[in-house]
C-alpha cells in the first residue's frame, strides 16, 4: 500500500515538475471601435493598430511587466458610431470581460458616453473622439491620440486659404457632438485666415443623399466645400454628388484622414485636386515598415489613424513596463503622462494640450497637407501647431 501511494506521489510531482514556474496571465485590452456603417474605415484601423501591437510583444514571449509575462488579447465590439451601442458595449467590456484598458471609441458621441463610466471605474482610453470635452482636468484616465481639427485648423486652413484664393467656403456636418464642435472650429479659423464660411447644413448620420444641401451651399455662391467632420463613406458621397452637380471648385478636408476610402467612394475624377489633411509622411522610413506590416496581416491598404493608434498602444504598453503593474491604472496612467519624445512610427511624439483642455493628455505629432493626384497623395506642406510650410 505504502509503495502504491509513493508512485502516486512521485507521478504528481513528475506533472508538477513538468509544469513552468508560473503560468502565462492573460492582459485584456478592449477595442470599442466603429466596424460597421460610415465610420467603419476609422474603426477597423484602430482595432487592427491595437493587434499589432499586440502581436508583436506576444512574439516575444508576451509582454514583460513586474517580474510577469502576459499574453496580449485585443476584444474588440462594434459601437456603430452610436452613443447607445457604445455604453452597452462598454458595459459588456468593463464588468463581464474586465478590461482595464480600452482602445476607442471612435466618435465624439459615443466616447462621451462611456466617459461617465471608463473614469469611475479608472478604465484608461485612447480614443478618436475630437470634442474638446472628451479632455479636461477632471479626466484623468481619457487621452487622444490623434490630432483634433483643433489643434489643425488654423494652421492647415490659413495655408489653404492663401495658397487656393478660396473666399466663401461650405460645409456639411453630422447633426451630433462631433459636427457641432468641427463646425466652430472651422468658422472661426476659415475667418481668421480671411474667408468667409458662408454656409452651414446638418444632416443626421444615416443620411446619404446630399444633394438638397449641396444645392443650397451652391445657391450662396461658394467657391470650396469642407469635408471635415464626416466618414469617409459619407465624405466620399459628398464628393460624388458633388461634383455630380457640377460643383467645379475646390474639395477641402481639413481632418480625419481617410482619401482611399473617400477615393474608393467617389472615384479618381471626383476626387482630383482635392486638398487633405494627412497625419502620414510616407517618405519616414518607420512609417514605411508600419505601412508593409499593415498591409502583409490584413491586405488591405491602412487607413491614416491606424499608425498613431499603434504607437499610443505601445506607449501604454511601455508605461505598464514603467509602473511596474497592469492592474493599479492610476500607476500606469500617471507613467503614461510622463513619456516624452516617443519615437514612434510618425516620428517624435510627445503629450501636450494644457493650455487648450487643462491637462497634457493630447498628443503631438506632426501633420502634413497633400493634394490628390490620381486617386493618391502627393505632400504639399509640412505643418505643426505654429503654421505649414
Amino acid at each position: 500500500m505504502k509503495l502504491k501511494y509513493l508512485a502516486v506521489a512521485l507521478t504528481c510531482l513528475g506533472a508538477s515538475a513538468a509544469l513552468p514556474a508560473s503560468a502565462q496571465e492573460t492582459l485584456k485590452i478592449g477595442a470599442l471601435v466603429t466596424l460597421s456603417g460610415p465610420g467603419a474605415a476609422w474603426g477597423i484601423g484602430m482595432k487592427n493598430a491595437g493587434e499589432l501591437a499586440a502581436d508583436q510583444v506576444n512574439a516575444k514571449g508576451g509582454l514583460e511587466v513586474g517580474g510577469k509575462k502576459y499574453k496580449v488579447e485585443i476584444i474588440s465590439y462594434d459601437d456603430k458610431y452610436q452613443a447607445n451601442e457604445a455604453v452597452t458595449a462598454g458595459n459588456r467590456l468593463v464588468f463581464e470581460d474586465k478590461v482595464q484598458y480600452l482602445i476607442g471609441p471612435t466618435g465624439s458621441a459615443p466616447a462621451l458616453a462611456v466617459q461617465s463610466l471608463t473614469e469611475k471605474n479608472k478604465i484608461i482610453i485612447l480614443t478618436l473622439g475630437f470634442t474638446p470635452k472628451l479632455l479636461g482636468p477632471d479626466k484623468t484616465y481619457t487621452f487622444r491620440p490623434p490630432v483634433t481639427t483643433g489643434e489643425v485648423a488654423d494652421p492647415q486652413i490659413g495655408w489653404v486659404v492663401k495658397k487656393l484664393g478660396v473666399k466663401k467656403v461650405g460645409g456639411i456636418f453630422p447633426n451630433d457632438e462631433t459636427g457641432q464642435a468641427m463646425s466652430k472650429d472651422l468658422e472661426s479659423a476659415y475667418r481668421k485666415a480671411g474667408a468667409d464660411f458662408a454656409a452651414k447644413e446638418y444632416f443626421e448620420r444615416d443620411r446619404v443623399d446630399f444633394v438638397p444641401l449641396i444645392t443650397r451651399m451652391m445657391a450662396r455662391g461658394i467657391d470650396a466645400i469642407e469635408l471635415d467632420g464626416n466618414s469617409p463613406t459619407t465624405a466620399g458621397l459628398i464628393v460624388k454628388q458633388s461634383r455630380e452637380m457640377g460643383f467645379k471648385g475646390k474639395i477641402i478636408r481639413t481632418g480625419g484622414p481617410s482619401t482611399m476610402d473617400i477615393v474608393n467612394v467617389a472615384g479618381k475624377a471626383a476626387t482630383e485636386g482635392m486638398y487633405v489633411h494627412t497625419p502620414l509622411d510616407a517618405s519616414l522610413a518607420s512609417t514605411k515598415v508600419y505601412e508593409d506590416m499593415y498591409a502583409a496581416k490584413y491586405k488591405t491598404p491602412m487607413n491614416g489613424f491606424s499608425p498613431v493608434f499603434y504607437d499610443a498602444t505601445n506607449m501604454l504598453f511601455e508605461a505598464m513596463r514603467k509602473a511596474g503593474t497592469v492592474t493599479d491604472t492610476e500607476k500606469v496612467r500617471n507613467e503614461l503622462e510622463k513619456i516624452k519624445d516617443y519615437k514612434g512610427t510618425l516620428g517624435t511624439i510627445n503629450w501636450t494640450g494644457k493650455a487648450s483642455y487643462g491637462i497634457d493628455h493630447q498628443m503631438d505629432a506632426p501633420f502634413f497637407i497633400a493634394e490628390v493626384k490620381d486617386g493618391n497623395e502627393v505632400m504639399v506642406a509640412r505643418c505643426n501647431s505654429s503654421g505649414c510650410q
